[in-house]
């Protein structure tokens, strides 16, 4: 099992349940942060240390309060850690479960398991520990279809300029003839409806207003 372990985490009473998992599991070193800097800051003191932590485990949002942070979000600890200790094992522990937002974790900077936050979850995050430090992958069974082939639907670089577009104040004609204008197909106002359409499906929102709130909570514009 894993010795030496960081939890990124800035509400007490999940850091609670976290730890009490980790010491259930007779993991002899178990520190936590609740600002991704200082996390960051530990994980660059124990690698000069020569004895660097073995398994991330992080929620993707913090609670921004009086202090200035270089890191913000759980993602951006992620891809600086990832950088810099390939070798860690990540756990994603968050309430959100968007699935792309998932499968962009795992595509891009290769985390190891994604736990959603529930009434269960601390079960869950127990069997997920588990099962990464046996080198296998976990998901919840909330978003494990993140990474099925057969997903309905993947975002690709089209609909993110239509996304970047909307949240510019576009009307769907504008947009229309701002493609036509790059020629990026397809540009007609049918299509771009159709599209539109599928992605308020996709992100469960109500107009494209709330549209591209979500795309912005995922980091996708």
């Amino acid at each position: 099992m894993f010795t030496k372990v960081l939890i990124a985490e800035d509400m007490d009473d999940i850091n609670t349940g976290v730890l009490t998992v980790l010491s259930e599991m007779e993991i002899t070193t178990i520190d936590h942060a609740q600002y991704c800097d200082d996390a960051d800051l530990k994980a660059k003191r124990a690698r000069k240390d020569e004895k660097p932590y073995e398994l991330l485990i992080t929620d993707l949002s913090f609670v921004k309060d009086h202090r200035e942070q270089n890191l913000n979000s759980g993602e951006e600890l992620i891809a600086k850690l990832r950088s810099e200790h390939p070798n860690l094992k990540i756990i994603v522990y968050s309430v959100e479960d968007k699935l792309q937002r998932v499968r962009r974790l795992v595509s891009e900077y290769g985390i190891d398991a994604y736990v959603c936050k529930g009434r269960k979850s601390l079960q869950e995050l127990a069997n997920a520990i588990k099962e990464v430090y046996k080198g296998e992958q976990y998901l919840s069974q909330k978003i494990s279809g993140a990474l099925s082939p057969k997903n309905d639907m993947e975002i690709d670089d089209y609909d993110i300029g239509l996304l970047k577009l909307l949240s510019k104040g576009l009307s769907q004609d504008e947009i229309a003839k701002d493609l036509k204008a790059r020629s990026v197909s397809p540009n007609s106002l049918s299509s771009i409806e159709k599209r539109l359409s599928k992605l308020k499906i996709y992100f469960k929102a109500n107009n494209a207003i709330h549209l591209i709130a979500n795309a912005k909570d995922l980091g996708l514009i």
